[in-house]
């Protein structure tokens, strides 16, 4: 059996939430909700409305990581 491989795809950020969650609308005209990865956070990078960012896609779907700030 395979395992599911993660898919990357940009978006822009729409509205920022408490804990660093942030809703990000895509490529495809989706809206979902994403988090903050780690090394971002251990940077301490900021995200803010209206950025564009690349995010790593759940393989079972429901949330997003953040993983750049472009």
């Amino acid at each position: 059996m395979e395992k599911n491989e993660a898919k990357e795809v940009q978006g822009i950020v729409e509205e920022a939430l408490p804990n660093t969650l942030f809703r990000v609308s895509l490529e495809s005209g989706e809206v979902i909700l994403t988090y903050l990865a780690g090394k971002m956070r251990l940077h301490r990078i900021k995200v803010l409305v209206g950025d564009k960012v690349t995010v790593l896609l759940d393989p079972y779907g429901g949330k997003g990581r953040i993983t750049r700030r472009l």
